[in-house]
């Protein structure tokens, strides 16, 4: 930056600042002319194997569920579970306004890389700025047309992606999704500190494989241990919690395609806080 002394920042009135500024520069792109998405939510993890894309399509239907119109971009581009989850194996088709969206068996608009590919398991080996690019075409060339709710898929980490979607797509806020192992509290500080630096509200956050109920006695079991939801929603002054509990039919309904089909009950509290977005 122009201006910058060698002998570092103190004094400076751009202080700590002024790299920030710059690395993060806004660089919302354009809805397309037929498109009317008025709130997104992209759902992150610092790491994977969190059941992030889980998440997603349960807020997804929880929110179809009140009666809005949701769509879900999946943002996972080499790693694309959408559509399989949703049972929806149709392919995009394209007119002379842009791409059209598939729908699952409710409703739900879904953009995923395997909607366009020829045979889903054809693996995507593309790098960081190709794979950027195809986000940014599924945000303004993509006919969504009426939506209030748009649910972005990402992969795990804070690379490319996170850094594409945070740029480019007017983000409302982020959902957080964890489990309850010791080492997810480091990846989910990891997280926190990119949405800050980002600027983008954090709505809550979700843990994934929280517990198990027995199906005898009720009781609740902490396979994993302890919850480290506390602490890190003091940490981080998080308010708004839910906690999924492992369930032996979960894998097998998103296997079979019939996501919609979950209880979406345990995220009805991160549902009311998407809906007070203003």
């Amino acid at each position: 930056m122009s201006g910058c002394s060698s002998s570092g920042c103190s004094g400076c009135a751009s202080a700590g600042t002024c790299g920030v500024s710059e690395e993060f520069e806004s660089m919302l792109l354009e809805q397309n002319q037929f498109s009317d998405v008025k709130k997104v939510i992209a759902v992150i993890s610092g790491k994977g194997g969190v059941g992030k894309s889980l998440v997603t399509s349960m807020l997804a239907s929880g929110m179809m569920k009140r009666k809005k119109d949701v769509a879900i971009l999946d943002a996972d581009v080499t790693g694309p579970s959408i559509p399989k989850s949703f049972g929806v194996d149709s392919k995009a088709k394209i007119d002379e306004r842009g791409i059209i969206p598939c729908r699952s068996e409710n409703g739900i608009k879904i953009m995923s890389i395997n909607l366009l590919l020829e045979k889903e398991t054809d693996p995507v080996i593309w790098r960081g700025p190709v794979i950027a690019g195809v986000i940014k075409q599924f945000w303004s060339d993509v006919v969504w047309e009426n939506v209030d709710y748009m649910f972005v898929d990402m992969p795990p980490g804070t690379g490319d992606v996170p850094l594409t979607v945070f740029q480019s797509l007017p983000v409302a806020g982020i959902i957080i999704v964890t489990s309850p192992q010791d080492l997810v509290s480091m990846i989910v500080e990891k997280a926190v500190k990119m949405a800050r630096m980002m600027n983008v509200p954090i709505i809550g956050i979700v843990e994934n494989m929280s517990y198990f109920v027995c199906p005898c006695c009720n009781e609740k079991i902490n396979i994993f241990g302890e919850s480290d939801l506390p602490y890190i929603s003091r940490k981080f002054g998080l308010t708004n919690v839910a906690k999924i509990p492992l369930d032996k039919n979960t894998p097998l309904m998103v296997d079979e395609g019939e996501v919609e089909k979950l209880d979406t009950q345990p995220l009805n509290d991160i549902l009311d806080a998407i809906e007070r977005l203003e």
